[in-house]
């Protein structure tokens, strides 16, 4: 009787070690039947406002894998995973996919997907049920994607393709890609109010743009001898930059040419040169011709263009072979050219010309200038 019993149980064991093992067998059998997605990667792309790698971030997700096998594929499947794979899919914290939608496929082999995004960490893409060959390429963006919450977490998503559209039946190809939030750097940077302005001789540039650093001294000479049958001609250059809101104005004051007790006379109004008149005047362009025929000065360079390069000689220093000069200062420019504001660096040349009559007393004559730039933040 016992033996009996004893002989029944141990049948009973076996049978049920039986169905254990085949039902192992079975599943082992299911899953060895899904080849494994080759070259497979997941990159975190920046979306709208965050960063990629962003803990809590609204950002796009790129797959790019390959798929081994060819046949009829229908939907591919995207599972958020705490784990690579093996055992059941635990959906990171914070993780969000319920308002994915598909970006830009236009590169990848297999197309023709749409969204579903009903279960939150498994959204899936569908299609009508089209051949594929082996070992296309797959490049498909999921969007506005949430990423899990936590800071420098790893996470993983199994990938599964079926032939079904719904993503029922056995996977035909599976892998997994990996990814992981990061601590975001932030980066801060303080741009205060800002005014460069330089004078010298000459001003040249570095790379294009004007470099005060270049500025030479101020110590400026007339091109000759002062004749009333000639007119003598020098230049000086300054440069200006402002993000002031309503630009800069630059002033230029001081006495004209003296010598002791004697001086040549200021041309109070715009005028042209005439020679053998006592004159000493200056604008702020390219004079081709003045009364002597030498050509002088240059204008604003780089060219101003009403958006970032606004230099502006104002008028009375603004028209060729037209000059003059108020000792008690006057504005000369300003950065109001389509409009005042910010604007970049850009080189001014001032052109004086000196004529004197027959009579004018001998000796060297010299005037310092001041320039002033005043930024109007």
């Amino acid at each position: 009787m016992n033996m009996s019993k004893g002989l029944l149980g141990r049948r009973l064991l076996l049978s049920f070690v039986m169905i254990v093992a085949t039902f192992a067998y079975s599943f082992k059998a299911d899953n060895a039947s899904a080849a494994q997605i080759v070259t497979r990667s997941l990159q975190l792309q920046a979306g709208a406002t965050d960063g990629g790698s962003k803990a809590g971030g609204v950002v796009n997700h790129l797959f790019t894998f390959t798929l081994p096998t060819a046949g009829t594929v229908g939907s591919i499947k995207f599972e958020y995973c705490t784990t690579a794979s093996n055992g059941p899919c635990v959906l990171p914290t914070g993780t969000v996919t319920t308002s994915a939608t598909l970006g830009d496929e236009s590169l990848s082999a297999v197309q023709g997907f749409s969204m579903v995004n009903a279960t939150n960490g498994a959204p899936y893409l569908t299609r009508t049920a089209s051949a594929i060959t082996a070992n296309d390429v797959a490049i498909l963006r999921l969007d506005t994607i949430t990423n899990p919450t936590t800071v420098n977490q790893s996470f993983f998503v199994r990938m599964s393709t079926f032939a079904s559209t719904d993503t029922t039946g056995s996977a035909i190809d599976t892998g997994t890609v990996t990814a992981s939030t990061a601590e975001p750097i932030v980066i801060t940077g303080v741009m205060p109010e800002s005014l460069i302005f330089c004078t010298g001789e000459t001003i040249s540039t570095t790379s294009g743009i004007p470099d005060c650093s270049t500025a030479t001294a101020g110590a400026v000479s007339f091109n000759q001898l002062f004749s009333p049958s000639d007119t003598a001609t020098a230049t000086s250059q300054m440069s200006a930059s402002t993000n002031a809101n309503s630009g800069y104005n630059i002033s230029v004051s001081g006495p004209t040419l003296t010598s002791g007790s004697n001086t040549i006379p200021a041309m109070s109004s715009a005028a042209v040169g005439v020679k053998g008149t006592g004159q000493f005047g200056m604008n702020l362009v390219l004079n081709t011709t003045t009364t002597s025929t030498i050509a002088v000065g240059a204008n604003v360079a780089p060219v101003s263009n009403g958006t970032d390069l606004k230099a502006n000689p104002l008028v009375n220093y603004a028209t060729p072979d037209t000059f003059k000069f108020t000792p008690s200062g006057e504005v000369v420019a300003s950065s109001d050219n389509g409009g005042a504001g910010p604007t970049n660096a850009q080189i001014y040349t001032s052109s004086y010309i000196v004529n004197v009559a027959g009579s004018q007393i001998a000796g060297t004559y010299t005037t310092t200038l001041t320039y002033v730039c005043t930024a109007n933040f």
